[in-house]
C-alpha cells in the first residue's frame, strides 16, 4: 500500500485487495480489512512528522458491507485527537459506489524510544516520497 496525507488531519490510500486474501468466495477476509484499517489509521500520527511512530493499543472494527476482492477501494484515516503520547483516530474503507464497507476507531500510543533506537527502517523497506 502507498499512503498520502493532506498535511493536516487525513491519510488516504487507494488499494485493490488480491484474490489470495479472500475468505468466502469473492469476499475479502475481515482480518485483512482490519489490517488495512490499522495501517491507514495508524499513519495519521506521521502527518507533519514522518518519524513519529505510534502503535495500536485498541482497534475497534465495524463491518457494514462485504468487500469484493480485486475491487478498487478508497481507504481513509483521520485524526480525532493527538495529545502527548496518546492519540485516537478513525478510518473507513469505501466501495466504488461510495458505501462505507468497513470502519474503525483506534487508540494509539507512542512507540518507546528504546524500541525505535534499535529499528533499522531501511531494512524494513520504509521510505518517504517527497
Amino acid at each position: 500500500m502507498q499512503f498520502y496525507d493532506n498535511g493536516e488531519d487525513e491519510v488516504c490510500s487507494d488499494y485493490t485487495v488480491a484474490a489470495r486474501y479472500q475468505s468466502y468466495p469473492g469476499i475479502v477476509h475481515g482480518g485483512i480489512l482490519a489490517s488495512i484499517l490499522d495501517e491507514v489509521i495508524g499513519r495519521v500520527a506521521m502527518i507533519g512528522d514522518h518519524h513519529h511512530f505510534m502503535v495500536s493499543v485498541r482497534l475497534q472494527v465495524l463491518y457494514r458491507h462485504p468487500v469484493p476482492i480485486e475491487t478498487a477501494l478508497k481507504i481513509r484515516g483521520r485524526i480525532i485527537r493527538l495529545r502527548g503520547r496518546l492519540g485516537k483516530a478513525r478510518g473507513e474503507i469505501i466501495l466504488p459506489d461510495g458505501k462505507i464497507a468497513c470502519e474503525g476507531t483506534i487508540t494509539l500510543a507512542d512507540v518507546p524510544t528504546e524500541i525505535l533506537s534499535k529499528t533499522n527502517f531501511a531494512r524494513l523497506g520504509w521510505h518517504v516520497d517527497p
